[in-house]
């Protein structure tokens, strides 16, 4: 028989013959009931939300309430206690090159193009496969996962195997339409990556987890002509378009050179900066570009860690927040950052976000979080679904323990959170309800099996790399 709560009336001396002093309502059944010490929702009126419970029904956020009033409302199969936790949302990963991973460390303390030039593209024009593609991705989804990131936004060869990896795991990806002008094993030349994409495209249109952008490398890779298409494609299919932006100096020198203007004047003459504009690293920005970028509704992908390592420069975070441009938050690839840590990535951004603006209260705790999350969701064209703990978008959510004493004593979640905590305090992730991180165990990857596949991934590599620098 199904439980009921009971909701008292008020007694009153004076009840007529039959008064009935209680009512019974039904509990409502639902998939989840998760208990958090704190829910941070990241959007709404409250920041944070404690001794809260999400109630989730179908992989949908059903409620957000005190745990007494889910306890009396909700029946659910599972009931999870997180008593130390903060309860967020999915954190979402908005510039990646998952398959990457296999190369992490292979090449370090270098610039961007002796590292781009010299290792990273012989390694690919030697190994680059769907075997390299889909093992790489899933070591990367297995690391995201364990450090809280429900979603990623990837710019890689062979998306269509990006795209099966993702369905098979169970994350939520945007997958990029690889454009360069130069051939690879995934295409010949740039029609055939534009072919290739937008048949991507239409094989995962309306997938309720898998979305798709056009990735043009970089302005230095991808000429006029595939641009102009895809700027026509993006505007006719109304779809994002993302991309390597004023990355190093080096590469805004070496346009302003050769074509007599910046990369981002280039992009804006040609119609591409638009609200659909995902524009990666851009440390070098003038005042003007700022204007510019803000005027058109662009997006700015923050790579902090990757920008640090390869010395390309500081973006200058809260001049454009300033500015009421949208920054997301990203890692970059593993072979650049060397890892795909969201909770690390938040605390760099907030450290060198102050150092640029020369100012402690610039990037808050606050700001990253938001970056790292909502911002993201809202790059990527996905904020009605995901990026917050809001009623009715998808159960997508991380908790973090932070019983551990480097995260104690709790004065306030969400500082505890980006400037104290680690990604090995992840206890568990879920993506559209279903748990992929339990108790920092994965659900539907094999970690064994990822060791053995990295493994002789690196010996393959290591030996291709040491050829290459006896040459």
């Amino acid at each position: 028989m199904c439980q009921k709560r009971l909701i008292a009336l008020e007694w009153r001396a004076f009840a007529l013959p039959g008064f009935q002093p209680f009512e019974t309502i039904p509990m409502r059944k639902i998939d989840t009931l998760i208990h958090a010490r704190w829910v941070v929702p990241v959007d709404g009126p409250a920041r944070v939300l404690e001794n809260h419970a999400v109630a989730v029904h179908h992989g949908t956020i059903e409620a957000v309430l005190p745990c007494a009033e889910a306890r009396a409302m909700f029946e659910a199969d599972e009931v999870i206690e997180l008593d130390s936790h903060a309860l967020l949302p999915g954190l979402i990963n908005t510039h990646t090159h998952a398959a990457m991973n296999l190369m992490r460390g292979i090449a370090n303390d270098m610039p961007l193009m002796p590292w781009l030039t010299e290792h990273i593209w012989p390694i690919e024009g030697e190994f680059m496969s769907p075997e390299f593609v889909a093992d790489g991705t899933d070591l990367a989804m297995a690391e995201m996962l364990r450090c809280g990131t429900t979603c990623f936004n990837d710019m890689y060869f062979f998306p269509d195997v990006v795209a099966e990896r993702v369905e098979a795991v169970g994350m939520r990806a945007t997958v990029g339409m690889i454009v360069i002008d130069f051939p690879t094993v995934w295409a010949a030349n740039a029609d055939e990556y534009l072919e290739k994409g937008l048949a991507l495209r239409d094989a995962w249109r309306g997938h309720e987890r898998i979305s798709t952008v056009f990735a043009p490398h970089a302005p230095y890779t991808v000429s006029d002509e595939p641009l102009e298409k895809i700027r026509t494609y993006a505007d006719e299919m109304d779809l994002r378009v993302h991309m390597h932006v004023h990355e190093t100096a080096f590469e805004v020198n070496d346009a302003q050179q050769k074509t007599g203007k910046r990369p981002l004047e280039r992009l804006k003459d040609m119609g591409l900066l638009t609200p659909n504009f995902l524009a990666v690293h851009m440390t070098q920005l003038t005042d003007d570009e700022i204007a510019t970028c803000a005027t058109h509704g662009v997006h700015v992908l923050h790579s902090p860690e990757s920008n640090l390592k390869l010395a390309s420069g500081l973006c200058p975070v809260q001049r454009l927040v300033d500015a009421g441009i949208n920054v997301a938050l990203g890692t970059d690839g593993a072979a650049s950052n060397n890892d795909l840590d969201m909770i690390g990535e938040m605390r760099t951004a907030a450290f060198i976000g102050k150092i640029a603006a020369d100012d402690a209260a610039a990037v808050s705790a606050d700001t990253v979080l938001r970056m790292a999350t909502l911002n993201g969701a809202e790059a990527l064209g996905i904020a009605d679904h995901t990026g917050s703990i809001t009623p009715g978008k998808a159960a997508d959510l991380c908790a973090i323990d932070l019983d551990a004493i480097e995260t104690r004593p709790t004065f306030d979640p969400v500082a505890a959170v980006v400037y104290n905590a680690s990604r090995e305090q992840v206890t568990d992730t879920w993506v559209a309800g279903q748990r992929l991180l339990t108790d920092r165990r994965l659900t539907t990857l094999d970690e064994a099996d990822l060791r053995e596949r990295a493994a002789d991934w690196r010996q393959k590599l290591a030996a291709q790399d040491k050829n290459e620098d006896s040459q």
